[in-house]
Parts: structure tokens; C-alpha cells; sequence
């Protein structure tokens, strides 16, 4: 009898422990699209303009005009990874990531207007040459 409220009690923790697992994963998963998803979407729904999204993708060399100060606003061009034809621009007001640069591989999130301009609250940049492990390294 002793055992098997013992085992009740061990599934019901179990059990809840499990389910914090689930939703704590579910909320800290966080999916991105590409510009050529973004750019279907608007064109499928042009409501889509008012929603927050996150887009991936990567800054066009050149592009990347540098604002002033702490609360400048910065403008740049992001291109998708695959098709290069499908880029936006991007403005971002306030202080951009170290890594960022002309060609950093970019996740920005906001809202993308109806005028074409994606207006970020954030942006993320990927540096590979830092993080990544050179050829020599995994042959060895």
C-alpha cells in the first residue's frame, strides 16, 4: 500500500516536471524567417505588416550607413542567404553588436512597414571566424 502511493506520487512529479520541461522549451524556441519567406508572407496577407517578426539573413556590403551617438539610426540592406535577389533595408536605432559589420550574417527582429523598411528593436549578428573551428583544428 506504502509503495504504491510511493509510486503515485513519484509519476505525479514526474509528471509535472515534465510538462515545466515542455512549456519552458516551447517559449524559449524562437523561429526565424528568411527574407523570402518574410516577403511571401506580406504578399499573402498585407496585415502581416503590423505582426513582430524575426528575419535572418545577411547585411549587403556597403549597404550599412552608421549613425551617431548612442540613439542613432543606423540604415542597412539585408539580403537572403540563398536568393540574392530578395533584400530589404533595415533600420535600427541604438547601439549595434561588436561583430556586426558589412557582411555579418544578421537576425533582426521588429516590424516590416508597408513602405519596404523593416524597423528593428533588435539585432543579433553571427561571426563565424570567431566561433567556428578552422579546417586544421578538425582534421586534427
Amino acid at each position: 500500500m506504502k509503495n504504491g502511493r510511493f509510486f503515485v506520487g513519484l509519476v505525479g512529479v514526474g509528471a509535472v516536471v515534465a510538462y515545466l520541461m515542455w512549456t519552458g522549451i516551447n517559449a524559449s524556441m524562437v523561429y526565424y524567417l528568411t527574407p523570402v519567406e518574410l516577403m511571401a508572407r506580406v504578399d499573402g496577407d498585407p496585415s502581416f505588416h503590423q505582426v513582430g517578426v524575426k528575419v535572418s539573413g545577411r547585411v549587403v556590403e556597403g549597404s550599412w550607413e552608421r549613425g551617431a551617438g548612442a540613439d542613432a539610426v543606423h540604415t542597412f540592406t539585408v539580403v537572403d542567404l540563398e536568393e540574392s535577389q530578395v533584400l530589404f533595408a533595415v533600420e535600427y536605432e541604438g547601439i549595434l553588436p561588436d561583430t556586426f559589420n558589412d557582411t555579418a550574417e544578421v537576425v533582426v527582429e521588429g516590424t516590416y512597414g508597408a513602405d519596404g523598411v523593416f524597423r528593428a528593436h533588435t539585432v543579433l549578428t553571427k561571426c563565424g571566424s570567431r566561433y567556428e573551428a578552422l579546417e586544421e583544428e578538425l582534421a586534427a
